[in-house]
């Protein structure tokens, strides 16, 4: 039986959404935003419709997904599938299958400041509490991140 709860939230940026849109995907912005999940993670994929991603800390392990759906410059869908342990992925084991698939979505809009960006996640509800204090900082570093490059 799938168990997910979805979380939002959202941040405006003082910026174009080509900038924001350029600096949360790319490789280098990604490292940087993400270290607030967790120190050091990174993706190996390519941010197009239909690919295969991995979502990885620096051991290796994390998260398997595909690009489900893909608007450059307004919205994009990743579509959790499961776990990467030890090099392997992990998509049928129990533990997945209790919440897999997962969809977490990322919406871009201009307003008057620049660039609201919202997240909307589902997840296991075990990982609420970490997710509710993670992803206000992650935005924060993000905004920093376009706002201040320097």
């Amino acid at each position: 039986m799938r168990k997910v709860k979805q979380i939002n939230f959202s941040i405006v940026i003082n910026a174009p959404i080509e900038l924001v849109w350029q600096r949360m995907f790319d490789d280098t912005g990604f490292r940087i935003w993400t270290a607030a999940f967790c120190e050091g993670s990174y993706y190996e994929g390519k941010w197009q419709q239909g690919e295969p991603m991995r979502f990885l800390s620096p051991s290796g392990d994390g998260m398997v997904a595909t690009i489900a759906e893909l608007d450059p410059l307004k919205f994009v869908s990743i579509k959790h599938l499961g776990y990467v342990v030890g090099g392997k992925d992990d998509l049928n084991s129990e533990q997945v299958s209790s919440w897999a698939p997962a969809f977490e979505n990322y919406y871009f809009r201009a307003v008057p400041d620049g660039t609201e960006v919202k997240i909307e996640q589902e997840i296991d509800p075990s990982y609420e509490q970490f997710m509710s204090d993670k992803w206000p900082k992650a935005l924060q570093r993000l905004k920093t991140l376009v706002e201040n490059p320097a």
